[in-house]
């Protein structure tokens, strides 16, 4: 029993660079296909304040919509899926779930219908599923996808009438959603969800300056580092959190507090703007804000690098594409792009427990 105390969780950690100038260079699959964004942060070294360009990119975030009580039967009419999915990018996220206690639900912009469910109702709606990867040898939870896109889906085939009966009249699902929509129409939602609670969110958006801040020396093609000549990847994503957090990067071994310091080689830059933005970020939007950071050195900087830092809802039933997402201890799946002057840049995704390897 104190072994299994002891041991610390299982946590995945994949870092590679590349250049946004190669041809195979996979920066927009990745982020096209981590659907569910709660938190992007932006990291500026030597810098007081968001260049124009940057701030009108997140300006032009637009709206998100939270739908109170939704039923999920709503999804597999024929008007929503011609209307919404059929048009692309369609995102759907049940709020305030927990993955590994609650049924959830999600719409990804492919078209799937997602859902995370208990036993009992596993059983109860009657659909085909699989059991969740992470539930054991006696499986309590199941993972159920529907494709609306599905020609036997639609409306009066045997397929619609099944899923339909299921979502209607034998097991009725409603959760409260979050809905985004990568279109000029999006203000549609508000119309078209008129007969239930439905409000339009805008994102919070913080910004904080560091000065004087312990800062890693990085080269960007030693992924790796060097001793005594630059940081590698994974100290610098200890680093990054450690900022992200306002935790002091200046700490000594005798600290009570927290030992972490800033890894070695390392330079004192005079400011550092943090800027976050929270809420449900879809990819659309992550992919603009990472072209912008690639023209931020179209004039000479005094930094050589700066960095995208992006972080996945905890209870999504969904990392990666349709990689199955559990919970464990904490629900981690993020990404990061650190983007040099060069057109280079380094990616880092980690995971926690209840999830497989990020593509």
């Amino acid at each position: 029993m104190l072994r299994e105390l002891e041991a610390c969780p299982r946590h995945l950690f994949v870092c590679e660079k590349s250049s946004f100038l190669q041809e195979k260079s996979r920066h927009s699959a990745l982020v096209e296909s981590h659907y569910y964004n709660c938190s992007v942060s932006l990291l500026l070294p030597e810098c007081a304040s968001l260049p124009e360009h940057i701030k009108r990119t997140i300006d032009n975030f637009g709206r998100y919509y939270l739908v109170r009580n939704l039923s999920l039967h709503e999804f597999v009419k024929e008007d929503f899926i011609n209307t919404f999915v059929k048009k692309g990018a369609f995102y759907a996220l049940t709020y305030r779930t927990r993955i590994d206690q609650d049924n959830s639900a999600a719409v990804l912009p492919t078209g799937k219908l997602i859902l995370s469910v208990d036993k009992d109702t596993y059983e109860e709606l009657g659909l085909q599923g699989k059991p969740s990867l992470y539930s054991g040898k006696n499986p309590l939870r199941h993972i159920i996808q529907v494709d609306l896109t599905e020609e036997g889906l639609a409306s009066g085939g045997k397929k619609f009438q099944r899923v339909n009966w299921a979502f209607t009249e034998k097991k009725p699902l409603k959760f409260d959603f979050l809905l985004a929509w990568d279109n000029t129409e999006a203000p549609f939602i508000l119309s078209y969800f008129s007969n239930y609670d439905v409000k339009e969110s805008n994102f919070k958006i913080t910004s904080r300056i560091s000065r004087d801040l312990p800062c890693p020396v990085l080269k960007s093609g030693d992924l790796q580092g060097k001793p005594e000549e630059s940081c590698s990847s994974e100290e610098l994503f200890d680093w990054l959190g450690a900022v992200s957090n306002s935790i002091d990067c200046d700490n000594d071994s005798s600290n009570f507090i927290s030992t972490f310091c800033c890894p070695h080689p390392n330079n004192t830059i005079e400011r550092a703007h943090l800027c976050t933005i929270n809420g449900f970020v879809i990819p659309e939007n992550i992919q603009r804000l990472l072209d912008q950071l690639r023209e931020y050195f179209a004039e000479p900087k005094l930094t050589q690098w700066v960095s995208l830092i992006v972080h996945g809802f905890a209870d999504s039933p969904v990392s990666w594409k349709e990689y199955e997402h559990g919970f464990f201890k904490g629900g981690e799946n993020l990404y990061s792009f650190v983007v040099f002057n060069n057109q280079d840049y380094w990616l880092q995704m980690a995971v926690g427990t209840h999830d497989g390897c990020p593509p």
